[in-house]
């Protein structure tokens, strides 16, 4: 309760400095928040005509598959390795002042979690493209949605802690995320890779899981409990562990950073 009490405390500094991640993110763009809606849709043009024609995908939801895939692997990748870098970049703001140093990763998250959520709004005119009719079994969407920013906490606080003490991480994370991305299915249909008996790959994947799901979702199909359950495993025991294990090593920052 009292680490409760602190964290409501902070509230206000935690949204300043989730605006400040927002802003920093967009300085001296001309186009600024647009290009949360542009990058994506221009992404998901040129994967689907690559992979299109290379794997002759001509399902007609294909673009739709392929962004909602991209828009949550970015978030993951985005958010992890902005929140690895977050205690090392604020060095010198905890070195002069008291600040719960847990907000530096959980802001980091927030912001892209935030652009993130506002780039899901380009969703509606591809759904439209791709005559995918709105229901309301679309709004469990934001169950996988939820999932994705636990998941992606957990791995944050994980990565924030060991990276202080081991900047090797950061690039090895970066390998680490491209593994991840081909094992996601973000831009083909696993149909292959789950006959071939390698479907364990897939499967015991938390972010596939998730992706998947809110594939699923968008399109008006039922979602597998077993990705939900999977996820929420991952998710919830990343978080316990991350969180333990930063509130651990937070005190020995200072002589590291």
């Amino acid at each position: 309760m009292e680490h409760l009490k602190t964290f409501w405390k902070r509230r206000g500094l935690l949204w300043e400095l989730v605006k400040k991640g927002i802003k920093l993110k967009y300085r001296r763009s001309y186009l600024g928040i647009i290009w949360s809606f542009l990058e994506p849709l221009m992404t998901t043009i040129v994967l689907t005509i690559v992979f299109g024609t290379l794997f002759g995908n001509k399902k007609e939801n294909f673009p739709l598959y392929i962004l909602c895939g991209r828009l949550l692997y970015s978030f993951y990748s985005a958010s992890t390795k902005s929140a690895a870098k977050s205690i090392r970049n604020n060095a010198s703001m905890i070195k002069k002042v008291y600040v719960p140093k847990y907000l530096y990763p959980l802001s980091s998250i927030l912001y892209n979690y935030t652009i993130t959520g506002i780039s899901l709004l380009v969703l509606i005119p591809l759904c439209m493209y791709c005559k995918v009719s709105p229901d309301v079994r679309m709004l469990r969407a934001l169950i996988p949605f939820i999932q994705l920013f636990v998941l992606t906490y957990g791995s944050g606080m994980i990565l924030s802690t060991v990276t202080v003490f081991f900047r090797d991480m950061e690039y090895l994370w970066e390998v680490l995320l491209m593994i991840i991305m081909y094992t996601s299915a973000i831009f083909y249909y696993p149909e292959r890779l789950i006959k071939s008996g390698y479907d364990w790959i897939l499967k015991y994947n938390p972010l596939y899981c998730i992706i998947m799901n809110f594939r699923y979702a968008m399109m008006g199909e039922s979602m597998y409990m077993s990705y939900l359950i999977t996820a929420t495993v991952y998710g919830v025991g990343l978080s316990i562990i991350g969180t333990y294990f930063f509130y651990k090593m937070q005190d020995k920052f200072i002589l590291a950073i």
